[in-house]
């Protein structure tokens, strides 16, 4: 047991840049170094991780921990894994929540965001080398970026609307049916988990806390129709707590994502970044702290609850041809909507303003020219050289962007922070300005908007 509380610690403290390298990670240290798993189970596991919702690195983790040492060791590996990047997000948040509008602090987050938009390029080329292999996944991923960007229909529309059609075209695989396993089990784990995951939601609701309860209701929401990765998560997240909800500025959206890449685990964690700082913005630290605990809650209870119960049936699962079709268009449609994200990120990166241009039922974004930011460009620039061309390590590009930004800051090119002069920590507000939309006025659209208290 000692052996393997170490070897998955290491995991969790090591699993830095994105699923790909945590993957790796793992297959190194269960696979190769250690007669853990066989090449076949691991890829089995991934394969069945990738179906569900969720982080899949995270979820493999868990896989393993349970094929090794059952229900506990699943637990346990699964823990590992996530918590010591939550504790640095969390103080990460902390740190940001009180210093954020620091010139010095917006300094280097110039660099940080400019190399976000590479980053999710990367994911982006990443992903459309697996998923669009032929010409109904390039059609599938188009029609998902028009109805995301032009339309902005729900995510969660758009994913399953994918699901169906590939369930619906995958007849006649040649998939070799098996046997499901013994169910008695199954509905007992099912049963204990969705209390688990259910019990604090209904606590908030019976406590009155609408904040807490609406974030608890979301990120459920989110670990339920989030497949296709972290970076499909993220872009459905961005279009609701900042577009509708208003919990985040943009930039503040930005920022997240590049903490999240910044520290180890699973790069979900944004959403716990993203509660915590909507918890502050409406009652300050003990407020966040509350809400960043929930969202944690909320989001990796019900991987566990994936993999309990779905572990026994992993050979039934992978055999079936419509669950394949159905991931197959999944995944093609969410290049669509990462490209949507790259261009979303890109254009509030770049430009200063950022409108909207409507043309009946279309709704696009359009940046003012004339608030380019060239000091972001060359950042991007840069980024994109060290990490596409030169394979440079993410934290070590993000290091030197950060303190490029700073530079550029300290010279006078930078056009949205200058650190010259006395710098005074101001205090952040967040508020929220909401008005009634919809024909009969039923719905809500919030944005938010932060100001620093000096």
């Amino acid at each position: 047991m000692n052996e393997f509380l170490a070897i998955f610690g290491r995991i969790g403290l090591l699993s830095f840049g994105g699923p790909a390298a945590q993957i790796a990670l793992m297959h190194r240290e269960l696979v190769e170094r250690r007669p853990w798993l066989t090449e076949t189970q691991f890829l089995n596991a991934l394969s069945f991780c990738m179906l569900l919702p969720g982080p899949e690195a995270m979820q493999l983790a868990t896989y393993a921990g349970w094929r090794l040492r059952g229900t506990s060791g699943g637990l346990i590996a699964g823990l590992l894994f996530v918590v010591p990047g939550a504790l640095v997000i969390f103080v990460l948040a902390l740190i940001y929540a009180h210093f954020g509008g620091v010139p010095l602090v917006q300094s280097l987050f110039l660099g940080v965001k400019a190399t976000v938009v590479i980053i999710v390029i990367e994911a982006l080329l990443r992903v459309s080398k697996r998923a669009l292999k032929g010409v109904q996944g390039v059609v599938i991923a188009g029609l998902s970026f028009l109805a995301i960007f032009a339309l902005q229909l729900p995510f969660p529309l758009i994913i399953a609307a994918a699901g169906l059609f590939g369930a619906m075209t995958a007849q006649g695989t040649g998939a070799i049916p098996v046997a499901p396993p013994a169910r008695p089990r199954t509905a007992r784990t099912v049963a204990i988990w969705l209390a688990l995951w259910a019990a604090p939601v209904g606590v908030l609701a019976i406590a009155n806390q609408p904040l807490l309860f609406e974030i608890a209701t979301f990120f459920s929401t989110l670990a339920i129709v989030t497949f296709g990765g972290a970076y499909a998560v993220l872009a459905y997240m961005t279009q609701e707590v900042v577009t509708q909800k208003g919990w985040l500025t943009t930039a503040q959206m930005m920022d997240a994502l590049g903490l999240a890449e910044t520290t180890p685990g699973p790069l979900i964690l944004v959403t716990q970044f993203v509660g915590f700082m909507a918890g502050f913005g409406s009652g300050g630290i003990l407020l966040a702290f509350v809400a960043g605990m929930v969202t944690l809650w909320v989001t990796f209870v019900p991987c566990f609850l994936w993999i309990l119960a779905g572990a026994p049936w992993l050979d039934w699962i992978s055999g079936r041809p419509r669950l394949s079709g159905a991931l197959t268009a999944i995944t093609a449609a969410v290049v669509g909507v990462i490209l949507n994200l790259s261009i979303w990120f890109a254009v509030h990166v770049f430009f200063g303003t950022v409108g909207t241009f409507h043309l009946g039922p279309l709704s696009i974004v359009r940046p003012d020219p004339a608030t380019l930011n060239l000091a972001a460009v060359a950042l991007a620039l840069l980024a994109a050289v060290l990490l596409l061309m030169r394979h440079w390590p993410l934290m070590a590009v993000l290091a030197l962007t950060a303190v490029a930004g700073v530079a550029l800051s300290a010279a006078g090119l930078n056009p949205v922070a200058s650190i010259r002069g006395e710098i005074r920590p101001p205090a952040l507000s967040i508020t929220r300005e909401c008005t009634m939309v919809g024909p009969l006025k039923e719905g809500r659209k919030c944005r938010a908007r932060s100001t620093m208290e000096t």
